[in-house]
């Protein structure tokens, strides 16, 4: 969506040039995946050096000699760092940002302490899985993932990142709360396809939706009596068009399955007017291409 969003914007007709944008876009996505995810293990390791050097003080207090060290000990963060699934591919995709801007990694660590979350956790020395893997998660989401000098350094790095954000961090809590207490926490890198069909599914919607946006376009002019149709918002005819060639170009998608994903589309990115709006073609125009048999699903339940 983004991708024709900005191809409509920059008034590119190059197809080739903008699909290999879109696929250079989508494999940046890991990049900022593991990015997040290696912050979880750089700032233990940064607590873990700190409390060391600490102890190793001539004039060193009591407390400083033996720390609290149930920061570092958490289960979530040892799990994450002995993992080879991540391990392998922080490795391979050469992930690397925060031996290089480890300021941010302080600037994070002095957040998460100073933090009612930390206080809280700290509060005894005891660990238990359950309560680290909460405390992660509570840490992540509310600590982490919204410290401003952490988003506009990620802004900074690509901006084609701004809106793979909050996908990527919900995927990220969806994963360690799934965590277990089983060797190697049961955490897998995720991958950006399932499989070559999935890529080429993207590849085909792309390639479709912008080969046929005056074919697609024409579906729901006539639908919107009570619009210009120059009035409406760009991004709601790109939702529109994509979902009108799922429905018709794609007959292994569901009907049921093309609707959700693009009315969920419309919440994120339209207004709520908008996304009522989106709904209601919708919702009419399956009525009437089913009523006319040119919506075509092949295998059982696809309707």
């Amino acid at each position: 969506m983004q991708s024709i969003y900005a191809m409509h914007q920059n008034g590119s007709d190059n197809l080739e040039k903008e699909e290999k944008f879109l696929f250079y876009s989508i494999d940046a996505i890991q990049d900022l995946y593991l990015i997040m995810l290696s912050s979880l293990i750089e700032i233990c390791k940064k607590e873990s050096v700190f409390l060391h050097k600490s102890s190793q003080k001539h004039l060193a207090t009591p407390q400083e000699r033996k720390p609290n060290e149930k920061f570092i000990k958490n289960a979530i963060f040892q799990i994450l760092a002995e993992n080879n699934s991540l391990s392998i591919a922080l490795e391979t995709r050469k992930i690397d940002n925060w031996a290089l801007n480890d300021d941010y990694i302080l600037i994070l660590l002095d957040a998460v302490k100073k933090s009612k979350l930390y206080a809280n956790y700290m509060s005894n020395a005891v660990n238990t899985f359950e309560e680290d893997k909460e405390f992660i998660v509570n840490l992540f989401e509310q600590v982490i993932v919204p410290n401003e000098k952490l988003y506009d350094y990620l802004e900074d790095n690509k901006l084609t990142w701004i809106d793979d954000i909050p996908v990527v961090n919900t995927e990220i809590i969806k994963q360690l709360r799934a965590i277990k207490a089983v060797e190697g926490g049961n955490f897998r890198v995720v991958k950006l396809f399932k499989d070559n069909e999935d890529k080429d599914f993207v590849r085909d919607l792309f390639r479709k939706t912008i080969l046929n946006e005056k074919e697609l376009a024409k579906e729901y002019v006539d639908k919107t009596p009570n619009w210009d149709s120059e009035r409406i918002a760009e991004i709601d005819t790109i939702i529109l068009k994509m979902a009108i060639c799922e429905l018709l170009k794609f007959p292994s998608i569901p009907v049921k399955v093309t609707l959700n994903e693009y009315l969920e589309l419309a919440k994120e990115y339209s207004t709520p007017k908008s996304s009522v709006f989106i709904n209601g073609i919708l919702d009419n125009l399956v009525k009437e291409l089913q009523a006319s048999n040119r919506i075509q699903k092949v295998g059982r339940g696809l309707m």
